[in-house]
């Protein structure tokens, strides 16, 4: 395996002490501001697998006084990211391509996304497609969404 790109690093540096994975889903959601709407805390960040919890607020409400469904696109977003930065070398970049979603019941408390990656299917010194799976669950444990988002992934240009 390759050496950890910046984000692993981070997130192995920072996750084992007081106050860490809190300072790191700061910087995450500092470096990509949309994501602080949710205000994801990442749990777990591993080559291949990303958790990231949300509380259930005002702020993410629907009309119905649910998780709104894009707030939950935008927690399997930030969940894939990290769980790409974290997976692919860091020779490599990726940019989002598509996002199929299923909403599979009402998301009525705090969430939890796990993203996972299959680090034998990074590969290719050239463009190609990886697709991202995100589970979301509730504090009981139920599935509540499901996505995959596939990233476009090609090696850095050399500057």
């Amino acid at each position: 395996m390759s050496k950890p790109n910046a984000v692993l690093k981070t997130w192995q540096a920072l996750s084992g002490k007081p106050g860490g994975k809190w300072l790191f889903s700061q910087a995450i959601s500092r470096k990509a501001p949309y994501f602080a709407t949710v205000k994801p805390r990442f749990e777990t960040v591993e080559s291949g697998r990303t958790v990231l919890t949300a509380q259930k607020r005002r702020a993410v409400h629907n009309h119905i006084g649910t998780f709104h469904a894009i707030a939950i696109c935008n927690m399997a977003e930030a969940a894939m990211g990290i769980a790409a930065e974290a997976t692919l070398p860091a020779t490599h970049r990726w940019l989002p391509k598509s996002m199929t979603v299923r909403y599979l019941k009402k998301a009525e408390t705090d969430l939890k996304a796990v993203a996972t990656i299959d680090p034998a299917t990074v590969y290719g010194s050239e463009g190609f497609e990886l697709p991202v799976a995100v589970d979301v669950f509730d504090t009981r444990g139920e599935k509540v969404f499901d996505a995959v988002i596939t990233i476009w992934v090609t090696p850095k240009k050399k500057s």
